[in-house]
């Protein structure tokens, strides 16, 4: 079987998309609507499926702008991982349309989109130009697993 060009692209980054996580509470992972697939929040889980002790806690009380943009990365990695298990082929991606970001952050730390842009970045490594998008970025008091990070996305496919 031929690897995708993004999966070719992927692998040039060294990065192996992992199984899909099942949801931690009563929502769906994805959903497609027509040519829309939009993914639920998406956690900085590592490959083997947990998030790591640097990627636990607040962005700028305890884990680093660095480590919070490797766990946004993770995050986006994750949101595709979602996005193939709903359409198989990455290649059908024509664009991403949107990423949100949820970052833990302690309520003096500003630097947000420093942060979401480990998530975007990525996405832009992985899709080349069909992966620029739209963005919304914010800072919240905590979230699920005391994660630094979450991202949900939407795509166009066909």
């Amino acid at each position: 079987m031929t690897m995708s060009k993004v999966e070719q692209r992927l692998a040039a980054l060294g990065v192996t998309l992992p199984a899909p996580a099942a949801p931690i509470a009563n929502y769906t992972p994805f959903v497609r609507a027509g040519s829309l697939v939009i993914i639920s929040g998406q956690l900085c889980l590592g490959p083997e499926g947990k998030i790591a002790p640097q990627h636990v806690g607040r962005v700028g009380a305890g884990v680093s702008a660095a480590d919070a943009a490797s766990a946004a990365r993770l995050c986006a990695i994750n949101v595709l991982a979602q996005l193939r298990a709903c359409i198989g082929d990455l290649d059908r991606t024509l664009r991403c349309l949107r990423l949100g970001g949820f970052i833990n952050a302690a309520p003096d730390f500003d630097a947000l989109a420093g942060v979401m842009n480990g998530a975007s970045d990525f996405m832009v490594e992985a899709l080349g130009d069909a992966g620029r998008h739209a963005r919304s970025t914010v800072g919240v008091a905590s979230l699920p697993l005391s994660a630094v990070v979450e991202v949900e996305g939407m795509f166009e496919v066909r």
